[in-house]
Parts: structure tokens; C-alpha cells; sequence
């Protein structure tokens, strides 16, 4: 029991800051009379509403919801030779619109 005694001060200071907070928060501080708010808000809603800008970037478009998921069509990429020796054959690969895991 004797070692929770360094809590004690802790404890008396939370508690002495949660009665100031709720004294400083309590109802009729800062409060404005009936008159004086029903001018503000009179005023307030009199005023001209400045319109706001619009955004930096324009919109997108809607994305297609097709329910499949589809990608951009990308041929492969196809090795180059750096040169052809003499007798030697060279063959490219085909390139497909063929789009099975491979």
C-alpha cells in the first residue's frame, strides 16, 4: 500500500484541475443576451453569400462499372538483337492481344 503514495499528488492535482475546468466551463460565461444574438443572426442571414471557388483540378470522369476488371491493352516487350552475325537466325516473338497467364 505504501508504494502507491507517489500517486497520491497526481491524483489531488487531476482533481483539483477537473473542479477548476468544470467552474470555468459552467453555464453564464461568455453568454450574450436574447437582443443582441437575434441581431447577429439577422445580420448574418441578410448578408450575401460570397460563392466559393471551385477546385484546382478538374473533375474525373465516372469509371465504368462493368463488373470486370479490365486492363489497358500493352503489347509485350520484344528483346532486340544488338546485331545479326552472319548465318545466324533471328526470330521475334509474335506479339498477341492474347491475355492468358502465362
Amino acid at each position: 500500500m505504501e508504494i502507491l503514495f507517489w500517486l497520491l499528488p497526481a491524483a489531488v492535482l487531476t482533481l483539483a484541475s477537473m473542479a477548476w475546468v468544470a467552474w470555468w466551463g459552467r453555464e453564464g460565461r461568455g453568454e450574450v443576451d436574447r437582443e443582441t444574438a437575434a441581431r447577429r443572426l439577422g445580420e448574418a442571414l441578410t448578408r450575401e453569400q460570397r460563392s466559393r471557388p471551385g477546385y484546382a483540378a478538374p473533375e474525373r470522369e465516372p469509371d465504368r462499372h462493368t463488373g470486370v476488371a479490365l486492363r489497358a491493352p500493352r503489347s509485350r516487350p520484344v528483346v532486340l538483337p544488338d546485331r545479326e552475325e552472319e548465318g545466324a537466325v533471328v526470330q521475334e516473338e509474335p506479339v498477341t492481344d492474347d491475355r492468358r497467364a502465362s
